[in-house]
């Protein structure tokens, strides 16, 4: 499964809006994408209320993983951004 370690880019962490930016962005995409805290069990991606509950704030290392490297990629780069900007 491809994964991808990231870190949170948006200053308010991963909280209501760019959670739910996230999970609209992995709800189109043609497979299951999860995101995680290294350790933790992942959740689904296309579950804004579900990437709140992680508690990833601004500069916190996220896992994103799937079975489309191309999916992964393209959720790990909004992970990345500041999405409450």
């Amino acid at each position: 499964m491809p994964t991808k370690t990231v870190v949170v880019g948006s200053t308010v962490g991963l909280h209501a809006r760019p959670a739910s930016i996230i999970s609209e962005a992995a709800g189109e995409l043609d497979s299951e994408v999860l995101i995680g805290l290294p350790g933790d069990e992942p959740v689904d991606a296309s579950s804004a209320l579900l990437i709140m509950t992680l508690g990833a704030g601004f500069g916190a290392t996220v896992e994103v993983s799937g079975d489309s490297q191309s999916d992964v990629d393209a959720i790990a780069a909004l992970v990345e951004k500041d999405l409450d900007a």
